[in-house]
């Protein structure tokens, strides 16, 4: 599976077969997971085998089961722009895990944050969680805002490359499937701005990993 493929295939999936991560697909995701790490000044870890971090009210109200496994999402304090690199460098983590046959879900709130096991140093934060592992199911598709709502070009107007990466910005995953974002094109360039609202600076992260990786152009 490609990155393009798995932009396509990957939705969230909240309920996880009670199976741990293959030792191989763990070493694979790690290996992908310290690399990310060095690229982008960011402290992302892999948690297996923790069911304590989602034993919480939120979680069993946001209907998560056998959450042992996640991707704790952390850095510098005063990394710039640390929310939004990231949702940008945890989506390429998400997408890869797709391609390795592993399901995800972002998770900003429904987790317990006094139980996630990362460590961090006071100088850092854990800015959110990604739940993975094996899923019940590959998850639904969201329903998704028509592209004139998102979008200042008329689609009869987009190039190809532009059009490929508005559809893949619009199958990001966003906090509560709120889409507030906007992407327009300002010298031939794309730009992609966030909305105001909960996460919208991860989501701006991760849509903006979504355009690049399907368009193959770097947004302004």
């Amino acid at each position: 599976m490609t990155i393009q493929e798995a932009i396509k295939e990957r939705h969230s999936v909240r309920s996880f077969k009670k199976e741990p991560i293959a030792p191989e697909t763990a070493a694979q995701l790690e290996s992908y997971i310290e690399g990310i790490n060095k690229e982008s000044g960011m402290n992302f870890q892999l948690i297996r085998n923790d069911p304590e971090c989602f034993d919480t009210f939120l979680a069993h109200y946001g209907k998560f089961s056998n959450a042992d496994n996640y991707i704790a999402v952390a850095g510098p304090k005063n990394l710039p722009g640390l929310d939004e690199r990231g949702g940008y460098y945890g989506e390429k983590i998400v997408l890869f895990a797709q391609t390795i046959g592993l399901n995800t879900c972002w998770v900003g709130g429904t987790y317990g944050r006094g139980k996630c096991k990362a460590t961090v140093s006071p100088k850092e934060k854990i800015v959110c969680v990604i739940a993975i592992g094996y899923g019940e199911s590959g998850g639904k598709q969201h329903n998704s805002k028509p592209l004139e709502k998102i979008c200042s070009v008329p689609e009869e107007k987009m190039p190809d490359w532009f059009k490929t990466g508005v559809e893949a910005a619009l199958q990001a995953p966003t906090a509560l499937n709120q889409q507030k974002f906007t992407i327009s094109l300002d010298g031939g360039k794309p730009v992609i701005k966030a909305g105001m609202g909960v996460m919208t600076k991860i989501d701006l992260g991760i849509v903006k990993c979504n355009f690049e990786e399907a368009s193959g152009r770097q947004i302004k």
